[in-house]
């Protein structure tokens, strides 16, 4: 890490023109320095329009000539998604941006002028002197098939957003009309039979008095030919007529299920066709399809972590991509106390939980993992809670992916366990 932060003090010298932005959604406020963290020029609003930008880059040149630098570097805070249009505009422009940690920023104002006072102009020069320190990040823009798979998997995570909030809209209507349907009738409420049944919005008192021959006829002619027959129909009948669901309302109420599963539908066919597209993307991309081959791991993994990660090849080390993901060590000690060691979580939520998630699933069907995961939990030295060790078999899977990624190799179980953990190689199922 001093390497890095020496890196990048030394890029800036005494031709570089430092620039912080504070973002805003319609305005924004910059402020410049020199290379010693002198004020350069005053402080500078614009509005987030074409007429803005062009004004900045006016005030940019004009700074540049009158102080004579010849390069400029902008740094800014990753406030939302408000300082996107800026950072692409910039860099169109051969203005290289970076990140300054919003924490940063909070923790330094005062050093200045000793005072909590929060403003724009404040925080456009905490940022600017943050950057001529070294004390920011190069941001991970995805560009061409990364951007679009950003940007599928951002629709997917909506998609299954609002695919949570009808089923359970769907339960409250079961739970309301017919109490028994799940799990007296069918084990669940999403399989074929029982969405055929919903589909038609009949109530408890609409099916009581069907004769059960027609709704194995309607089973048929949605093409459900296992499963379900003339006694699970009997079945739904008899419970029907006994049925202690609201009656009140009956009109609304079928309207309502049919709204509940015409979106259900909509959003099921929704999620189909972009995890196709998701698919296709992830053809494009060097080392994908090895992936994909490890045992255990799906496609939404897969997808996910490249979305969040972006090329691989702009790393040099998995120990960054860890990092970005917020799962590297610290610990907080002094003198003769030893602190508890925990995962920063500095980095991004969503990589961090998808690969838990994928990580979940290894443990219990990849034989590598799950031999990793019960060597974790019951070694003599410093056994690991199940917790801890899933978290510590995240680092083992980003070391996997970035491997194949990178390499363009297919994945190996004998390399997977790595050479610390030859000895169990015999145990491997």
């Amino acid at each position: 890490m001093a390497k890095n932060v020496n890196a990048k003090i030394q890029r800036i010298t005494e031709g570089t023109l430092v620039v912080g932005v504070d973002i805003a959604k319609h305005t924004h406020v910059a402020r410049s320095v020199d290379w010693r963290g002198i004020e350069l020029g005053k402080p500078f609003t614009f509005e987030n329009t074409r007429t803005g930008l062009q004004r900045l880059e006016q005030w940019l040149e004009e700074l540049k000539r009158s102080h004579g630098k010849d390069y400029v570097l902008i740094g800014m805070e990753p406030t939302g998604h408000y300082w996107m249009v800026l950072a692409q505009h910039l860099r169109e422009r051969g203005i290289p941006v970076v990140h300054v940690n919003p924490s940063h920023v909070k923790k330094s104002k005062e050093l200045d002028d000793n005072s909590p006072t929060k403003n724009d102009v404040k925080d456009a020069l905490t940022i600017a002197r943050l950057v001529k320190d070294g004390r920011y990040a190069e941001p991970i823009v995805p560009t061409g098939v990364y951007a679009e798979l950003r940007g599928g998997m951002n629709q997917r995570e909506r998609l299954l957003e609002d695919m949570h909030r009808v089923k359970g809209r769907i339960h409250n209507w079961l739970d309301r009309f017919f109490p028994e349907f799940v799990p007296t009738v069918f084990k669940e409420w999403d399989g074929k039979a029982a969405l055929a049944v919903l589909r038609k919005a009949w109530l408890p008192v609409d099916i009581s008095e069907m004769d059960p021959e027609v709704i194995v006829h309607m089973w048929r002619e949605a093409d459900i030919k296992r499963g379900v027959g003339l006694k699970t129909a009997k079945k739904l009948v008899s419970t029907a007529q006994v049925s202690i669901g609201l009656r009140e309302g009956s009109t609304m109420a079928r309207q309502e299920l049919q709204i509940l599963m015409c979106q259900y539908d909509l959003i099921q066919q929704q999620l189909n066709q972009l995890e196709a597209q998701i698919a296709k993307l992830l053809a494009e991309i060097p080392g994908a399809t090895q992936m994909l081959r490890i045992p255990g791991l799906g496609l939404s993994t897969v997808a996910g972590f490249l979305a969040e990660v972006g090329d691989l090849s702009l790393f040099t080390s998995w120990h960054q991509i860890r990092k970005l993901a917020g799962l590297n060590l610290k610990e907080d000690s002094s003198g003769k106390h030893k602190g508890k060691t925990v995962i920063s979580k500095r980095g991004r939520s969503r990589l961090r939980a998808l690969l838990y998630r994928g990580v979940f699933i290894l443990a219990a069907k990849n034989s590598e993992f799950k031999l990793l995961h019960q060597h974790f939990k019951t070694r003599v030295n410093n056994p690991l809670k199940p917790k801890q060790s899933l978290v510590a078999l995240c680092g083992k899977l980003i070391r996997i992916l970035f491997t194949i990624g990178t390499r363009h190799v297919d994945y190996d179980p004998i390399r997977a366990l790595g050479p610390a953990y030859r000895p169990l190689i015999n145990q491997v199922a």
